[in-house]
């Protein structure tokens, strides 16, 4: 079936579990943990060889008290509609209320930010995720010598050490059951990752999804408990498993085309992507992409079908860094004025124009004009004769279709002009993405 203008092109029924997740389209991210402290990035303790007694210090010294009412009304001003938190990082420190072990903020601090967390956000409306690492590198039954990750990986003193994974998969489920058991309704976990030497065999990942289903059957997964960034899994193929998931995640890039099947027919994906170049917080690391070009990611993925979950990594005393705030409420402007080209909706349909995407939801066409017109704005790959008619959707103004002299050997074509002589040349509206929306007959 030939896919409509303006409606959503259909996706196999084992997706429906994400309708709310792809209608939404906009999340946050948050890494964050002991690892502010040291505030050289999530994976310190990796890139650095750093031992469980070298990371102890970043342990003792985080003491945080963030405000999370202030984290919610950051999130919700942006356009953002669900918010996923790391529970628990690759270096095994827990932020959420685990009997299994000592390593967790509750033990050190006697606070459950997880569950703060949650109330906060849950308060403000915005649904709200868990982000829980597969890996945890403070276990002694996890994998040292010879993994890819690992921090002791050529520590030479754990060259003859043997893993217990029966223990450390046990040791897995357990915390997965509690984050599944403990907080309510969850409307989002996202597991990370899977990699050469642990997959899914290791993870014990066929019990794994049991608990997951049994425990918290709405919740939309990633499919990294047996994928990661550039490797999708099964989730593309004919023969997906039971926990290949229920979206891919692309990560730190926006991908080429949507996503699809080996049927051709659509994936749900969504690409995470930082503010600078880190997930969790880096002091040192000052290269932070703009409003603009965030809005103009943002608008891509949903042209091409796909959601954006957008990082922010608050610091040791648990704030959001100032950039990271003045960006976000950047997007939020253009948000309060643009979101319905955003949410429910996904591709047009329609080849991409030069001047920036299309997007649709609906039943209109949403026109995002990123690049001032020379004379009339031809509404690439619309015939006129299907235009009923094109408003600003920021306003609400008509904007008309014009039969200017200078477009008359395109009569069949439509063109809008930004102002009162068709024939000039006039700056958008809105230099950032001028939002048409499109009525058709």
């Amino acid at each position: 079936m030939a896919h409509q203008l303006g409606e959503p092109e259909p996706l196999d029924p084992r997706f429906d579990r994400s309708a709310w997740w792809r209608w939404d389209r906009f999340g946050m991210f948050i890494h964050w943990g002991a690892y502010a402290v040291p505030a050289r990035g999530e994976w310190v303790r990796s890139y650095e060889r750093l031992s469980v007694a070298d990371y102890q210090p970043a342990i003792d010294a985080f003491n945080p008290n963030p405000d999370f009412e202030a984290w919610a009304d950051t999130a919700q001003a942006a356009g953002m509609r669900y918010a996923v938190l790391t529970a628990k990082h690759h270096d095994g420190f827990a932020l959420f209320d685990t009997r299994l072990s000592d390593y967790s903020t509750v033990h050190t601090l006697g606070r459950d930010f997880v569950a703060e967390f949650l109330a906060a956000f849950r308060a403000r409306g915005i649904k709200v995720g868990l982000y829980f690492s597969l890996l945890d590198w403070a276990r002694p039954d996890f994998p040292h010598f010879g993994d890819l990750h690992h921090p002791m990986r050529e520590a030479e003193e754990y060259r003859g050490y043997t893993p217990d994974l029966d223990s450390y998969r046990a040791f897995l489920h357990g915390q997965v059951r509690e984050i599944c058991s403990n907080y309510g309704d969850l409307d989002v976990l996202w597991f990370d990752f899977s990699y050469p030497g642990m997959g899914p065999e290791q993870w014990g990942a066929a019990d794994l999804i049991r608990i997951v289903r049994e425990l918290q059957p709405n919740a939309v997964l990633d499919n990294r408990l047996e994928g990661s960034g550039p490797e999708p899994g099964s989730i593309l193929t004919d023969t997906p498993t039971p926990f290949c998931g229920d979206f891919t995640s692309p990560e730190q890039v926006i991908p080429a085309e949507g996503i699809r099947g080996a049927d051709g027919t659509p994936v749900p994906w969504e690409s995470c992507l930082t503010l600078n170049n880190h997930w969790g917080y880096c002091r040192h690391d000052a290269d932070w992409k703009t409003a603009p070009v965030l809005i103009h990611k943002l608008v891509e993925c949903v042209a091409k079908g796909g959601n954006m979950l957008l990082n922010v990594g608050p610091d040791a005393h648990g704030t959001f860094p100032a950039q990271c705030r003045r960006i976000l409420a950047g997007i939020g402007e253009w948000m309060d004025a643009n979101s319905a080209s955003v949410r429910g909706c996904g591709p047009a349909g329609l080849p991409k124009p030069d001047w920036g995407w299309w997007t649709a939801g609906g039943g209109k066409l949403y026109a995002h004009v990123m690049e001032d017109p020379v004379g009339p704005l031809q509404l690439q790959g619309l015939r006129r004769d299907r235009i009923a008619e094109v408003h600003l959707l920021s306003d609400g103004s008509q904007v008309p279709l014009v039969d200017a002299w200078s477009v008359a050997d395109h009569p069949d074509q439509a063109f809008v002009a930004f102002g009162p002589q068709p024939e000039w040349t006039y700056p958008l509206p809105d230099p950032v993405d001028t939002v048409l929306e499109v009525t058709l007959r």
